[in-house]
């Protein structure tokens, strides 16, 4: 049975009606955005540019582009910031629009070695880490080509 089909555009999806984050570099399918969070910098989001609720409603060129894309976001940010692990996920369980997390994880942050969403196990301890958006956008290029991101949905 094929998969149904989802609409374009949600006007209650959060990643439909805004940015989901300050962004970093996109194309036609997908776009990258950063997340300011000063307990996890370096924390970005894949998007998915229109309303699809599972991976494997994509076509398989799709399914293969947006990975393509989340594989480069983590390379870009383990260059740049030298975590000591990245965590990749894809849960969509309160916005069932696919998106992918790439969360740079540190020994000392609050949570490690649970996932950011798990219970505080301690006071921020993190080093300082500056995370240089130029930097992060000149990598991303390098490794995807030339942005053709555009403004989506309320927010730019």
């Amino acid at each position: 049975m094929e998969p149904a089909i989802m609409a374009e555009y949600s006007e209650t999806c959060e990643l439909c009606t805004s940015t989901g984050g300050d962004p970093l570099w996109g194309n036609t399918l997908c776009r990258v955005v950063h997340i300011t969070d000063p307990d996890y910098p370096g924390f970005c989001r894949v998007i998915l540019n229109r309303h699809v609720r599972e991976m494997t409603d994509l076509a398989d060129e799709e399914q293969n582009e947006m990975m393509r894309v989340v594989f480069a976001v983590e390379a870009t940010v383990r260059q740049l910031l030298k975590p000591d692990k990245i965590n990749l996920a894809s849960l969509g369980n309160m916005t069932p629009h696919v998106h992918w997390h790439i969360i740079p994880r540190w020994q000392g942050d609050r949570c490690f070695p649970n996932p950011i969403w798990a219970s505080v196990q301690r006071d921020g301890a993190l080093p300082p880490v500056t995370v240089d958006i130029a930097l992060l956008k000149k990598g991303l290029v390098a490794r995807l080509g030339e942005s053709t991101l555009t403004s989506r949905g309320g927010s730019s």
